[in-house]
């Protein structure tokens, strides 16, 4: 069992040293099932990418852009978002830690 907590404070740490303000640790991997925990520093981002079949966007601190396209949506603390199957982007609205959750196809 992980803290998810005890994870969002080292890895937003991390992020804070880091020289593009980003951390990131997959905590659970379980066949098609992926959850990472990611921590961004404000105006820190992670670049425009291909989304796996299902995927969500669960802010645990802080606040993010999901950006996509024209269809950019702000996602506060506390707030689960799918994401929808297009290219997207992640932007760091200020210092925001988020869960990941991602199936990635069959096993």
């Amino acid at each position: 069992m992980d803290d998810v907590t005890a994870l969002a404070a080292e890895h937003l740490a991390l992020a804070r040293k880091d020289p593009h303000g980003r951390s990131a640790y997959l905590f659970l991997h379980d066949g098609p099932l992926r959850q990472s925990v990611i921590a961004l520093t404000q105006g820190s981002s992670l670049e425009e990418h291909n989304t796996p079949p299902a995927a969500s966007i669960h802010v645990l601190q802080g606040s993010v852009r999901l950006t996509e396209g024209t269809a950019d949506q702000d996602i506060p603390a506390g707030c689960v978002q799918r994401v929808p199957p297009l290219r997207h982007g992640v932007l760091a609205l200020e210092d925001a830690v988020f869960i990941l959750t991602a199936v990635t196809g069959t096993d």
